[in-house]
């Protein structure tokens, strides 16, 4: 009779630590999925701010080669025709010269 006793209080221990064991483990997956959200929270966070300020600095490099490329077109507008000009009028107008290091035969 003791023998069952003892083999029931020893049954009830084991299933008494089996639990607590079952019940750590959902503690510790608990824990370790809120400090998984607290960490995203936190990556989330960091992420914005310091993200916000490289849209700003796109923007503004935006911004920056926009009224560079404003200003080309402009001087393209202006002085365009001219160029076009030139360089139609060296390549049609050709006028052959000899080198000066290239000894002319007859002048030496």
């Amino acid at each position: 009779m003791a023998e069952r006793e003892a083999q029931k209080i020893v049954q009830k221990a084991r299933e008494y630590r089996s639990k607590r064991v079952k019940d750590a483990r959902s503690e510790a997956q608990k824990e370790i999925e809120d400090y998984r959200i607290q960490k995203e929270e936190e990556f989330q966070k960091f992420e914005k701010e310091h993200t916000s300020g490289n849209k700003k600095a796109e923007e503004d490099a935006s911004k920056d080669a926009e009224e560079q490329v404003k200003a080309i077109r402009s001087a393209g507008d202006k002085q365009g025709q001219k160029v076009v000009d030139d360089l139609l009028r060296v390549v049609t107008d050709v006028r052959p010269e000899v080198p000066e290091r290239v000894a002319v035969p007859g002048k030496a």
